[in-house]
């Protein structure tokens, strides 16, 4: 094990001015340096468990390429990380690394095996409470626990790591590869996450900021629970049984994500409220084990709204879906308008007895079966566009009569039905269908 002396850095880039200056007058008048933080170099187990023991705050542990057999402890402000190929391998038991200082900084290790004990909280890096300011980067994880998991502290920023769990797993039993629980401004970018139960689960948690990560192989890429102020953005999920899953939260900006061949939905709203949802792109949400059978709740949703209220949806973009929009319990309290629904085997499926406008301040959204015309040439159909009428109801309330869809004697009631009203009008109406697929309008 060999050292090198230096100057404490992370004083320096932490500490006030006033304390800056007071160091380089106490060494002009021959006091020496406040402090001396060390590099210190590794390359064995025996020789990382003494350095983690008496490293001081600000001290650099670099571990050589080699296997180091957990678990191991961090218990001072310190920067550990590798010069080569160094695997941490926890041999199925507890957590790898646990953190209990603020301020830690761990980056180039390959960890690797740790158990998979979500009671325990068994992760690659598990963070316990109070430990602020901790920075994970450009790590390699692999095993059946938690990727990261951290409880109750502010602003850990977690980048451009490589997570991957056990898909042999049932997707439950496998952990999240980033579990932040009681966590205040979290910032989550750069990351590709794979094979866990969810790619990133927040819970009870606030301010955190979730972009340029890449999730597939999961339950659901991002998953809210309990959490407010959030910000996600630039995320890709696909092969997932969900995308972004908001549940019980609210001010979540959801926004120019990406998510397609998915099972269940792209995103759910669910007693969610005061969200904005806009310009994310949702595609191929099919459930193929339900053979495109309408009615029974199963079908793959680009966007499912249950319960959710005070949110505004604008400028998404639904293609290619089982049912481009579900709505249930209660979602009608929502603004709808400025979205694509493009070629969706059910463009909406709302099983209501309201009457919801989908569109705001003179514009709606863009409909690929909508059949009208635009006679003043701006961009507004002259008709509006109800996607689904009554008949299509019955249809949802008995899947069993699907076979009669396509009769003849039902393509009858919906003629009568349009030409008569028979029964008062409800459901989803956009009086101002678009018949451009690139709106211009925002939100802002």
């Amino acid at each position: 094990m060999s050292k090198l002396i230096t100057f404490c850095p992370r004083l320096a880039n932490t500490a006030s001015t006033h304390f800056i200056r007071l160091a380089a007058l106490l060494v002009t008048l021959g006091y020496g340096a406040i402090c001396q933080a060390e590099t210190i170099h590794v390359d064995n187990t025996a020789q990382l468990q003494q350095a983690l023991t008496d490293a001081k705050s600000g001290d650099r542990i670099m571990l050589a390429a080699g296997r180091y057999q957990a678990p191991f402890a961090i218990r001072q402000s310190i920067t550990l990380s590798s010069l080569g190929d160094s695997v941490i391998d926890a041999a199925g038991v507890g957590s790898a690394l646990t953190v209990f200082a603020a301020y830690v900084e761990i980056s180039g290790l390959r960890i690797e095996n740790w158990g998979n004990d979500h009671y325990e909280r068994d992760a690659a890096i598990l963070v316990e409470p109070g430990s602020d300011g901790v920075k994970i980067h450009n790590n390699h994880l692999q095993g059946n626990g938690f990727g990261v998991r951290a409880d109750e502290l502010n602003n850990i920023k977690i980048n451009n790591n490589v997570i991957v769990g056990n898909n042999t797993l049932y997707t439950l039993d496998r952990g999240d590869g980033i579990h932040l629980q009681h966590v205040i401004g979290s910032e989550i970018w750069g990351n590709t996450v794979s094979g866990v139960r969810d790619g990133v689960y927040l819970e009870s948690s606030s301010q955190s900021k979730v972009y340029d990560n890449q999730l597939f192989d999961q339950q659901y890429g991002i998953h809210y629970m309990y959490t407010h102020d959030d910000e996600a953005f630039n995320n890709r999920s696909y092969q997932v049984d969900g995308g972004y899953a908001l549940m019980d939260s609210k001010r979540i900006h959801l926004y120019s994500n990406k998510v397609w061949d998915a099972i269940d939905f792209g995103i759910l709203l669910n007693m969610t409220k005061d969200s904005l949802v806009e310009l994310n792109h949702v595609e191929q949400i099919v459930n193929r084990s339900v053979n495109q059978i309408q009615g029974q709740g199963q079908e793959g949703k680009g966007i499912f709204v249950y319960g959710a209220r005070d949110n505004t949806i604008i400028n998404n973009h639904f293609a290619d879906n089982d049912i481009g929009f579900y709505m249930a319990m209660g979602g009608e309290d929502n603004q709808v308008y400025g979205n694509q629904f493009i070629d969706n085997f059910s463009q909406v499926k709302y099983v209501g007895d309201s009457l919801l406008e989908w569109s705001h301040q003179g514009r709606g959204n863009y409909w690929s079966g909508y059949l009208g015309w635009d006679h003043n040439s701006d961009g507004i159909g002259n008709t509006a566009y109800q996607p689904n009428d009554n008949i299509d109801k019955l249809f949802w309330l008995y899947p069993e009569a699907n076979f009669l869809m396509d009769s003849p004697i039902v393509m009858v009631l919906r003629w009568v039905q349009r030409q008569f009203e028979i029964t008062e009008i409800s459901g989803i109406v956009d009086s101002y269908p678009l018949l451009d697929t690139n709106p211009t309008f925002s939100h802002h």
